[in-house]
């Protein structure tokens, strides 16, 4: 990650409250302090934190009510479980205004939510990051409302690049499909990766060598997507030989009607209505 730059310009760096030190904020936070964000502009409410992330450690604090008024934020960041945050964002109403933007990572949790929580001035920007955030391979997907500025939104990026690539839309009804295609999909990956040892298996080979053949094969085959210039579409164009072993089996799962494209369709259009479920 790129130094982060001070939001409107200033000389002064951005002072961080991270609000919550889970799995996501605790890869967030590692990823900012690597990337040279200085651990005394860091102050996190966490009432379960378990050590030292770094040295010096940033500040942390079991309560909001603690954090001294002395302290005045750039960001702050929202990354307790959605189901915890009714309760917890309107602890910070008080920061609202005066410069400060909140970013939130909670899937399902809207603009509109923080707003009425906040404030209606307040400025929101809404994240759907997934998890290889923890080790620096996410993407993470942003939504700003009208009172973020320029600045602020360059920070927010910044902030959220410290755990992969980011991308921004400008309608927030696509977190949710978002969420269904990149917050999920990781779960699809590794499913994926349960089935292909699990037909191993019943084709006649060792457990152990079906589990190490798909896990092998599943990673180097999005590293080298990764890599590659060429699109996905091409990449499996040049493993199948005609008429051979490959096709045999993309006869079956590109099936129209029952196969892995249909079946990925239904998917994400499941989880896509469950979260626009859980978003009220």
């Amino acid at each position: 990650m790129a130094p982060v730059a001070a939001a409107g310009g200033s000389a002064a760096p951005p002072r961080l409250l991270l609000v919550g030190c889970g799995r996501m904020g605790g890869a967030l936070l590692d990823g900012w302090l690597a990337g040279g964000v200085a651990a005394a502009d860091v102050v996190v409410v966490e009432p379960a934190a378990g050590g030292a992330l770094a040295d010096p450690s940033p500040r942390f604090v079991a309560e909001p009510d603690a954090i001294g008024r002395d302290f005045a934020p750039t960001v702050v960041i929202f990354a307790v479980k959605p189901q915890t945050m009714d309760e917890a964002a309107p602890r910070y109403a008080r920061y609202a205004g005066a410069g400060t933007v909140f970013l939130s990572i909670a899937a399902g949790k809207t603009i509109a939510g923080f707003e009425a929580a906040l404030g209606e001035g307040a400025a929101v920007v809404r994240a759907m990051p997934n998890t290889p955030a923890a080790i620096g391979r996410g993407i993470s997907v942003a939504c700003a409302n009208a009172h973020v500025s320029a600045a602020q939104r360059t920070l927010c990026g910044e902030l959220l690049s410290a755990v992969g690539e980011v991308a921004w839309v400008e309608d927030e009804a696509l977190l949710d499909p978002v969420t269904a295609v990149s917050g999920s999909g990781p779960a699809y990956v590794f499913l994926l990766t349960e089935a292909m040892a699990a037909a191993g298996v019943s084709a006649g080979l060792p457990a152990g060598l079906a589990v190490q053949l798909a896990r092998a094969t599943v990673a180097g085959a999005g590293e080298l997507m990764r890599r590659s210039g060429e699109e996905a579409s091409q990449l499996r164009v040049n493993v199948t030989s005609p008429g051979g072993t490959t096709q045999a089996a993309l006869e079956v799962l590109m099936a129209d009607e029952d196969g892995l494209t249909a079946l990925m369709a239904r998917a994400v259009a499941a989880a896509t209505a469950r979260s626009r479920e859980l978003a009220g």
